[in-house]
């Protein structure tokens, strides 16, 4: 299984930079709101709400693209620039809305 992660291609760079925010934004949840009383799911309907949540919303989306940072460069330097790269355009593609969101909205 581990021998997966040790290929260089852009196909695992894609999986990974999509399953790595996912990860994220749970990872946040384990550090932030787990202390509470509230569920994963009542954390994610928060995070939804347009009145209460759009800063949490930014900040808890901002955590999980740090998961995406870590394993790119984790990618990066261990000279396997294929899947670092699905990693970086997946990377972006969370991005832009992310800045779309904090900037408009």
């Amino acid at each position: 299984m581990f021998k997966l992660f040790t290929r260089d291609n852009l196909k695992l760079g894609l999986v990974l930079g999509f399953i790595a925010p996912f990860l994220g934004i749970y990872g946040y949840y384990l550090l932030k709101i787990k202390t509470s009383d509230s569920t994963f799911w009542e954390f994610l309907r928060f995070l939804l709400n347009k009145q209460y949540g759009q800063s949490l919303l930014t900040s808890t989306l901002t955590f999980s693209l740090m998961a995406n940072a870590l394993i790119f460069t984790i990618y990066a330097n261990t000279d396997k620039y294929k899947t670092a790269k699905g990693i970086f355009i997946l990377s972006l593609i969370f991005a832009i809305p992310l800045i779309i969101l904090k900037v408009f909205y």
